[in-house]
C-alpha cells in the first residue's frame, strides 16, 4: 500500500475535542508522522503512537511520545488487550475488525476522537475503495454497537474543504464512568 502524503497540521476536529481527554495515556492509532501525537503530548498526555510505517514513526518520535510499529491488519491479535487508555485518536484510517477491540481499550471516562473518509470520497481522490470508506451512518453505528456505555458528544457526516476536499465521518464519544462526577458528563 502506498503511503499517504503527510498532513502537518492537527485536524480541527481533534484539536476541538482533545482538551476533553482526562489525564492519562492516549493511543494515537495509525499515527502517521505524529501530528496528533505531538498535539496530545503538548497537552500533557503520555502518548502511545502506533503505525505500521517505520519512516512515519521516525518522524513522530518526540518527548512524551512512545512509538510502536504494528501492522494491525496482518491477522495478529490486538496488541493492547487488557490495556485501557484515557483517550483514543484515529484519523484517516479504517479497518473495521478493530472497532471492537479499540472501543474496549477506552477507559471509563475516556474519550474517543475518530475521523475518517466516507462513501463518495472517490470523487475527490483517495481513498476511493469501499474497503476504506465508511457507509452512511456507519461510524456512529459502530460506536453504538461496540461502545457499551458510550455517550456521543458530537458526530458529523459530510464534506470538508480543508486540508483537501473530502467526504468524512467523525465522532467524539465519552465512555461512561460510574465513579465520575456526573457534572463532568453534563458539562461536556
Amino acid at each position: 500500500m502506498a503511503a499517504h502524503a503527510p498532513v502537518a497540521a492537527a485536524s480541527p476536529w481533534v484539536r476541538r475535542f482533545a482538551p476533553l481527554i482526562p489525564a492519562g495515556e492516549v493511543l494515537d492509532l495509525a499515527c502517521g508522522s505524529g501530528r496528533h501525537a505531538r498535539l496530545l503530548a503538548g497537552l500533557g498526555h503520555p502518548v502511545l503512537a502506533v503505525d505500521r510505517d517505520e519512516q512515519a514513526l521516525a518522524a513522530c518520535a518526540a518527548p512524551g511520545i512512545r512509538c510502536e510499529r504494528h501492522d494491525l491488519e496482518d491477522g495478529a491479535p490486538w496488541p493492547y488487550a487488557g490495556r485501557r487508555f484515557a483517550g483514543i485518536v484515529v484519523t484517516n484510517y479504517l479497518h473495521r475488525p478493530l472497532f471492537g477491540p479499540l472501543l474496549e481499550a477506552l477507559a471509563p471516562g475516556g474519550v474517543l476522537i475518530y475521523e475518517t473518509f466516507a462513501a463518495g470520497n472517490g470523487q475527490y481522490g483517495r481513498p476511493s475503495s469501499p474497503d476504506f470508506l465508511l457507509q452512511p451512518g456507519e461510524l456512529i453505528e459502530q460506536v453504538r454497537l461496540h461502545g457499551d456505555g458510550m455517550r456521543v458528544l458530537a458526530y458529523e457526516d459530510g464534506y470538508l474543504s480543508q486540508p483537501k476536499p473530502a467526504l468524512v465521518q467523525r465522532i467524539c464519544a465519552l465512555r461512561h464512568d460510574p465513579d465520575a462526577d456526573p457534572a463532568r458528563a453534563l458539562a461536556l
